[in-house]
């Protein structure tokens, strides 16, 4: 069974080399590199299973190389890691097409529980053929299986956490979903960060349905949501 291929972005030499020996010790295959210039040719010259972005790099920072990246592959999970915690720049991103976010300093352990369940759900959005087809939602067509949510010509690439947690809403529409199984299923963990980052993906889901006002995401205070579709 060939090793999860981690392509790890880290211009800290002495944290880079921990993290590497870290993660090799437990059986990934790390592609370490520290010029965030030379990232995306990397990418292209040997696909990776998942992307480890660090946002402060030197010649190109992780935003843009996570954008350069989903111009070419919109599948491949991409984490995060940062000092930075303010809102806006979980938007940025989020919205250039992140999939997780990992404040620093972070215990190697949360680093590969991340990995592991960005790659459970990518694997598991791929397995399921009833994904393939396209649901209509009100005056929308959403497609996990290519994470598009797509209204009359406009069509939203979505990234591969945006894709599950509409998938989620719609499964359980006109229901009340508890905000920490959202957590528990799509981040692994209800911690207070993830609780912060779950209202972000809300908000954003909530401007990209704005062209229906039938399809709501009602906010059941100290609950959670209920996804009004009519």
């Amino acid at each position: 069974m060939s090793k999860t291929k981690i392509l790890y972005v880290e211009d800290e030499i002495f944290l880079a080399k921990i993290v590497k020996e870290s993660l090799e010790s437990r059986g990934y295959e790390v592609l370490l590199e520290m010029d965030g210039g030379e990232a995306v040719a990397r990418f292209n010259a040997d696909p990776p299973d998942v992307c480890v972005l660090d946002i402060m790099l030197p010649n190109k920072d992780g935003f843009s190389i996570a954008e350069e990246i989903r111009a070419v592959n919109n599948g491949v999970p991409i984490i995060f890691l940062t000092a930075k915690t303010q809102t806006t720049d979980l938007v940025k991103g989020f919205h250039t097409g992140g999939n997780d976010y990992i404040r620093k300093p972070f215990s190697m352990e949360e680093l590969i529980v991340r990995i592991e369940n960005a790659l459970r759900y990518k694997n598991n959005n791929s397995a399921t053929g009833v994904q393939k087809d396209n649901i209509i939602i009100g005056n929308y067509i959403f497609n996990s299986n290519r994470q598009t949510l797509t209204v009359g010509k406009e069509e939203k690439k979505l990234s591969f956490r945006e894709s599950e947690l509409i998938r989620l809403l719609y499964e359980n529409r006109e229901k009340i979903i508890d905000r920490r199984d959202i957590l528990n299923v799509l981040w692994g963990s209800d911690s207070f960060f993830n609780s912060r980052t779950l209202d972000v993906y809300i908000t954003k889901i909530r401007g990209y349905l704005k062209n229906d006002p039938a399809l709501q995401i009602i906010t059941v205070k100290g609950i959670g949501y209920r996804f009004v579709t009519e």
